[in-house]
Order: C-alpha cells, then sequence, then structure tokens
C-alpha cells in the first residue's frame, strides 16, 4: 500500500480529538500579507477555511490589503503617507481604500473560498451595522477605532454555514466612513463573538524572546514585560496589543502565525505540535 496514503490515514485518526475539540467553535482568522497576493497560497488557505468549515468550524475571516491598497493608490496618483505604522486617510484616499477593500481584495477571497466548495459572502464592518467606529486620531483622518460591535449578521450567517468575508472598512455614527486597521478589525469581531480562537496570520513565525527563538506559549503578562523590555517592538506592537484586547474582551485564545507556512491555520488547530505563538490570559 502507498505509504502516503498510510500517512494521511494516520494523520486523520491522530487529529481526531482536536477535531472534536474545535467542534462548534467560532474561530476567526485574520488573513493579509504576502500570502494574499499568490494565488497558490490563496487557493491552499481557502481549502483549509473550507475544511474547517465541513468538519464543524464557525471560521470568520477578516482581511486586509495594504499591498493592494498601495499599489491602486500609486496607479491613480493619490498620495497617502504613514504615521506610527498607521495610513493617514484623508477622503480620497478612503474612497480609494474602501474599493479595494471592499471589492477587489473581499471578492478575490469570496470566490476563492467558494471555488474551494464552500459558501462565502463578502461584507464590511458598515454592513448591518457590524463595526460602529469612532475617529481614532484627527492627525489620521478617517482612520477609525470599533467602538460599537452588532454580530447579529454573523451569527446568522454560522447558523446557515456561511462563511463571512469581512473587510475592515467601519462606519461612523455620523454616516461617515472608516479605514480600520485590520488586526484590530479581526480582534474586534472576535471579542464581540468571544471566539474560541483568533488566529493572526502575518509574516514572521510568531512572537519572539531576546535571542530570537519562537516562543510557543505566552500569557498575557508575559507579552506586556516582553513589550516593556524592548523585545517586541516594532510591527509586532499592534499584533500582540490586539491579542491583549481580544483576552480581555473575551477570546479563549490567540494565536501569532506565520501565514507564509502551508496549512498554518490546520497545523495550528488540528495537530499536538501547532503552530506559532499562542497567547493565554494570565
Amino acid at each position: 500500500m502507498n505509504r502516503d496514503w498510510i500517512a494521511t490515514a494516520r494523520t486523520l485518526n491522530e487529529a481526531l480529538p482536536y477535531l472534536q475539540r474545535y467542534e462548534g467553535a467560532t474561530v476567526v482568522i485574520k488573513f493579509g500579507g504576502n500570502a494574499m497576493g499568490d494565488d497558490e497560497a490563496m487557493n491552499s488557505f481557502a481549502r483549509d477555511i473550507v475544511l474547517m468549515r465541513q468538519v464543524g468550524v464557525n471560521p470568520v475571516v477578516v482581511h486586509g490589503g495594504g499591498p493592494m491598497i498601495n499599489d491602486m493608490l500609486k496607479r491613480l496618483d493619490v498620495h497617502s503617507h504613514f504615521v506610527n505604522g498607521k495610513r493617514v486617510t484623508d477622503e480620497a484616499t478612503m474612497e480609494v481604500v474602501e474599493m479595494v477593500l471592499a471589492g477587489r481584495v473581499n471578492k478575490r477571497i469570496v470566490q476563492a473560498l467558494n471555488d474551494a466548495g464552500g459558501k462565502a459572502v463578502g461584507l464590511t464592518g458598515k454592513d448591518a451595522k457590524l463595526m460602529i467606529c469612532e475617529q481614532t486620531n484627527a492627525d489620521l483622518g478617517f482612520v477609525g477605532t470599533p467602538v460599537e460591535m452588532d454580530t447579529t449578521v454573523l451569527r446568522k450567517l454560522a447558523e446557515a454555514e456561511i462563511i463571512p468575508v469581512i473587510a475592515p472598512i467601519g462606519m461612523g455614527r455620523n454616516g461617515e466612513t472608516f479605514n480600520v486597521n485590520g488586526d484590530t478589525a479581526a480582534g474586534a469581531v472576535a471579542a464581540a463573538l468571544k471566539a474560541d480562537r483568533l488566529l493572526l496570520l502575518t509574516d514572521v513565525e510568531g512572537v519572539k524572546d531576546a535571542s530570537g527563538s519562537v516562543v510557543t506559549e505566552l500569557t498575557s503578562q508575559q507579552i506586556i514585560d516582553l513589550t516593556a523590555e524592548g523585545i517586541i517592538a516594532g510591527g509586532m506592537i499592534p499584533k500582540t496589543e490586539t491579542a491583549l484586547h481580544a483576552i480581555d474582551g473575551g477570546v479563549r485564545a490567540v494565536v501569532i502565525l506565520d501565514g507564509r507556512a502551508p496549512n498554518a491555520c490546520l497545523l495550528e488547530l488540528y495537530t499536538e505540535h501547532g503552530a506559532g505563538s499562542i497567547i493565554r490570559k494570565g
């Protein structure tokens, strides 16, 4: 008998406790980074998410799209800049951000999920008043921070076994449209749903210690300490801040993992090894 078949059967057998563990669980996945621009990686991600739905998980995908936004701004000759890692968003930039995230990027992910055999629908935070925001900082323009969440539509979709794909565009109380950081949006959605897991797919292997080694398990207090010591720095800070807020909001655990690794979500949920760095309250 083909050894690959035997290995596949053994893998499925060993995954049984994890399949049982996550049946009925809500898992929010932040999808972004380089994997979004690669068709093969996109299709692999889509198959993973559809498999999760097939075995009883309620996956919710929240996506970014920074590189695609940059590309479109350049093509349209709309200039933008960043302050502390956040895009300053004027009205012209906001129009492009909404067009790219709610249109091109969102529908590409939806199509990949549907092509993989799932049933996916695209949303933004403006749909069904999912994400009400306030302006984060006047200096950043139309950049918003979620302050109210209405997950009614997400719960209805879960009941219908439909996978929501959410673009991080929020609405203000006075009809404004806000650009929301993708990690921040994913954390807000996960907290509002009291998700079992929030998976933040990144372009790094996880949270690293002073020696540069990935720390596989951390508490929220360890995250605070590593940040104070300057070991967690740069682009990892927004992700760990999102993790802390999500855990405080009721998410059981947050995992920061390398979205470039094949089948990263499946490795994290359905194997003893897991993937990346898992952060729990403590």
